[in-house]
């Protein structure tokens, strides 16, 4: 092969691969292009309504059911984990007007499930609420990765959509979990921003990516926590290695952007309002 081909293919396989283990940071694909036409539109309505100067700081009120699988009892996450895990979710979000609320939590051994087989069945057996309701199933395994969240779509109650509907995340990523470096509780709410409609900030990379505005396009994931680094220099702006969205390590995230909030709330109204 010649070199330049091989980088490009080691390139294109380890845009998902954390460098432990070679499992994937996210399972997530990267959006479809009905998906990428939607969050254009959006763009450029969010633009027009920041020109005018008619934001006003909106709040979400989200019902969250949490839901541990295992394939023993002996290790299905405690209620005081699933705390630990509710509240780092809950304060990354709240300070930006969206407001948790742990609805509910369900615990179930089926060795099955846990390994992420059969996703319809474990997940039309065990969701809960609406299309507005958040489910999360915290899972021995979750393909490869370390979880994977469905894009809000076009859905009706009882649909398959609506049931695959929720994220599903690494049970060891939890707080205090054996996950290192990705052991603080933020896979939840890197999947939760899928949920809401975000995409990854390296997307596309520098051409477009994830399509906010206020989000600096960014070539390649970042792993780790470096001090900066800038993979589109020819854009304004250091890669957003501290954003949710990225892969960075869990205690280098720690932001969303008001572009990124705003696209939130737009989906929102699209599809779950």
């Amino acid at each position: 092969m010649h070199l330049s081909l091989l980088f490009l293919a080691i390139a294109a396989l380890s845009h998902g691969l954390s460098t432990k283990n070679d499992i994937s940071r996210c399972g997530n694909p990267e959006p479809s292009i009905e998906l990428l036409d939607v969050s254009r539109q959006l763009s450029v309505q969010e633009n027009q309504v920041r020109d005018f100067g008619l934001y006003k700081k909106a709040t979400l009120a989200v019902d969250v059911y949490f839901h541990t699988i295992s394939a023993s009892i002996d290790t299905l996450l405690s209620d005081s984990t699933l705390n630990e895990q509710f509240n780092v979710l809950s304060q990354d979000y709240e300070v930006y007007g969206i407001n948790l609320n742990l609805a509910g939590i369900s615990k179930t051994v089926n060795a099955t499930w846990s390994r992420f087989e059969d996703e319809l069945g474990m997940k039309t057996h065990l969701r809960n609420g609406t299309y507005k309701d958040l489910n999360i199933y915290f899972l021995d395994s979750v393909g490869g990765a370390y979880g994977k969240c469905p894009y809000p779509v076009n859905t009706t109650a009882e649909s398959t959509d609506f049931y695959l509907d929720g994220c599903s995340v690494l049970a060891t990523t939890v707080p205090g979990g054996a996950e290192k470096p990705y052991d603080l509780g933020k896979t939840a709410t890197h999947e939760v921003g899928h949920w809401f409609g975000l995409f990854h900030t390296f997307d596309h990379g520098c051409n477009g990516g994830d399509e906010v505005d206020d989000t600096p396009p960014q070539a390649t994931a970042t792993y780790g926590c470096p001090l900066s680094k800038d993979t589109c220099p020819d854009h304004p702006g250091e890669d957003p290695i501290h954003n949710y969205m990225d892969y960075s390590d869990d205690v280098c995230l720690y932001e969303f952007t008001e572009g990124q909030i705003n696209r939130i709330l737009s989906f929102w109204t699209l599809y779950r309002s």
